[in-house]
């Protein structure tokens, strides 16, 4: 099979068998950034809002969790070939950074009352931007980038986390 170009289509690389050492943290920006994305579209209307945010951040990871996997794995199978639940298995501990990134952001709407910030989400979004950021530098570091390169990445993801504020603040919740 041949593209529009002529060329033939490379294949996905596969998920890496964690033998080395990791530098791949797509899925904990990715996470930091969806945290942020429900933080900022989330209102406290509810009866019980700390809990409602904390349950839709951790829900909102666990799908998007499963639909990364399910993806990973549909793309990545093999003409003639059945999918095994090992790869499904290796697949998830892939992903799983991408759940893992709700559970600081959900830490600061728990904590937030407590530290005197009343029930407001500004600092579980800033927790979740921060993360984002903090997750893009190392992976860049981890992966060898320059000093100037990790800082760029960096930057590129804090001004994605400032686009989700931003949001926010226009929507008004």
């Amino acid at each position: 099979m041949t593209t529009s170009h002529g060329r033939t289509p490379v294949p996905p690389e596969p998920v890496p068998d964690r033998t080395g050492d990791r530098t791949d943290y797509a899925g904990a920006v990715y996470g930091s950034m969806l945290a942020a994305s429900v933080i900022a579209a989330s209102g406290f209307h509810e009866s019980h809002p700390r809990l409602s945010l904390i349950l839709l951040l951790v829900g909102t990871g666990i799908v998007f969790w499963i639909a990364h996997v399910y993806a990973h794995v549909a793309g990545q199978r093999e003409v003639g070939r059945r999918v095994t639940w090992s790869q499904v298995r290796l697949t998830g501990r892939h992903e799983w950074p991408l759940v893992e990134a709700a559970a600081l952001p959900a830490l600061a709407v728990l904590v937030s009352p407590w530290l005197g910030m009343g029930e407001n989400a500004w600092f579980a979004l800033g927790v979740a931007v921060t993360q984002q950021v903090a997750w893009a530098t190392l992976g860049a570091r981890r992966a060898g980038a320059s000093s100037g390169q990790a800082a760029a990445e960096g930057a590129v993801n804090l001004l994605l986390g400032l686009v989700i504020v931003a949001a926010k603040v226009t929507v008004g919740h």
